[in-house]
């Protein structure tokens, strides 16, 4: 497939994660289940992805591999100088800590601790982190941090996943469902804080969603279906959060 890059990328910069021939297959009993097929990628630094695609299309499977939590069974995937298809254990976790942030619909706060105290528990492992407050700020949240997860809405808590995503400043924040268990309103104040994420911090962002109106916003939609990848669109002009509407 044609790898089509978005606006303003010159061809001079290298690609963050470099995707050839992937593959993964699941056994089902006496039965296999391709997941994926033959994909091929350049996601390139501070882009915001959306992955579109009905239920079983392989959104979850890529993210997953991308992330560091799953292996292809076969082709190659690449960040940066890493090769994550062919990286041990310790590896891929090293790579998680130092390099991804990670949200998903469900938010897994520790409901004995504070806000705060919820974000510094991924500061302990980051090698530079920011400060704990520092993060929460960039959410909005920065007079919640000594409330419990509780006290907090949903959309309030899902913003404390996303400050505890990346208080460890990482290069990748991977997204799964992020508004999918919000109301309207407050998954679009979620989409706003991501998107001030991408666009502050220049932190590549991949999202996967249902919602087919949340891909006005990214640089470009990856279709996924049956496996393999259908199409990719780029938006010349992105929408902000405010203007979307489902």
């Amino acid at each position: 497939m044609n790898i089509r890059q978005p606006p303003l990328v010159s061809q001079e910069i290298a690609p963050i994660f470099q995707i050839r021939a992937l593959c993964k297959t699941y056994s089902s009993g006496s039965n296999e289940v391709r997941a994926l097929q033959d994909i091929d990628l350049d996601i390139y630094p501070g882009e915001f992805i959306v992955l579109l695609g009905p239920s079983g299309s392989g959104k979850s499977t890529l993210l997953n591999i991308l992330g560091g939590l799953d292996r292809p069974s076969s082709g190659s995937a690449h960040f940066a100088d890493h090769e994550l298809n062919g990286a041990s254990d310790d590896d891929l976790t090293l790579y998680r800590r130092e390099h991804v942030g990670f949200v998903f619909q469900f938010y897994n706060l520790m409901p004995s601790l504070t806000v705060r105290e919820n974000v510094e528990l991924v500061t302990d492992i980051a090698e530079h982190p920011m400060l704990a407050a520092e993060a929460l700020q960039l959410v909005g949240l920065g007079d919640r941090m000594d409330h419990f997860p509780s006290q907090l809405s949903g959309g309030e808590q899902q913003r404390v996943a996303i400050a505890r995503a990346i208080v460890k400043r990482p290069a990748v924040l991977l997204c799964d469902e992020p508004t999918g268990a919000l109301d309207y309103q407050t998954g679009k104040r979620v989409l706003e804080v991501i998107e001030q994420i991408n666009r502050e911090l220049h932190t590549t962002t991949i999202v996967i969603t249902h919602n087919a109106a949340i891909a006005g916003m990214a640089d470009r939609v990856l279709y996924l279906g049956d496996g393999r990848l259908q199409k990719i669109s780029i938006n010349d002009h992105k929408l902000s959060p405010s203007e979307l509407s489902w």
